[in-house]
């Protein structure tokens, strides 16, 4: 389920909370709400820690490769000095903080901001990723979303580490994980399991003659 907030006073401030597991849609989501804000009129600034650089340097890009400009920080407390305009505030994966994001995320709300805030709620252990918890804590908003288990097919709430690295941040792509189902899940490391996808409109004839050539 989508929890978002259709409508709040303009001068009221709140935490929005996306979290999931990998390849769940969550920037996806955050760029979404982003974009409807921006439509509306509404100043918005989107921010990521400089550590996640998987797809660009400047901009806030989803597995999909949906992307919008972005601000890169290496603290959480840079977030304040960089938004005092904006109405909207979208932090994009907010795991890979301290937790100093916390407070930063009240001190926004309470400044009458709409804080928008995407990250994963388990690391690759399956364990609660700080200091996202804290965050889902004192969020009034919060929408929990799931990737497709690589393995079953089924609704995956886990993110499998493929690689061998036993660092608890790991800032991978489809290389290093893989989302599995809970009875899929072996952490903390497991050989990949995916299944190579057919082609989108794949027909039973284009099947047929894959098969002959």
């Amino acid at each position: 389920m989508i929890n978002e907030p259709s409508f709040l006073p303009n001068h009221a401030g709140w935490i929005e909370v996306v979290c999931g597991g990998m390849f769940s849609g969550k920037t996806e989501e955050l760029i979404r709400r982003a974009r409807r804000a921006h439509i509306a009129g509404q100043r918005v600034v989107i921010v990521k820690p400089a550590l996640d650089n998987r797809y660009s340097d400047s901009e806030v890009v989803s597995h999909n490769e949906t992307a919008l400009p972005g601000l890169t920080v290496d603290t959480a407390d840079q977030i304040i000095l960089l938004t005092s305009s904006a109405k909207v505030v979208c932090i994009d994966e907010a795991q890979f903080f301290d937790d100093r994001i916390v407070e930063v995320a009240n001190t926004l709300a309470d400044d009458g901001k709409r804080v928008i805030i995407a990250g994963l709620d388990m690391d690759y252990e399956g364990r609660p990723f700080e200091p996202m918890p804290q965050l889902l804590a004192i969020a009034e908003y919060v929408t929990k979303l799931h990737a497709i288990c690589a393995e079953s097919g089924m609704m995956a709430n886990f993110s499998q580490r493929v690689v061998e690295n036993d660092d608890k941040v790991l800032v991978g792509e489809k290389d290093s994980y893989e989302p599995r189902a809970r009875h899929c899940f072996r952490p903390p490391i497991d050989k990949k399991r995916g299944k190579t996808l057919p082609p989108l409109n794949q027909t039973t004839s284009d099947t047929e003659n894959e098969k002959t050539t």
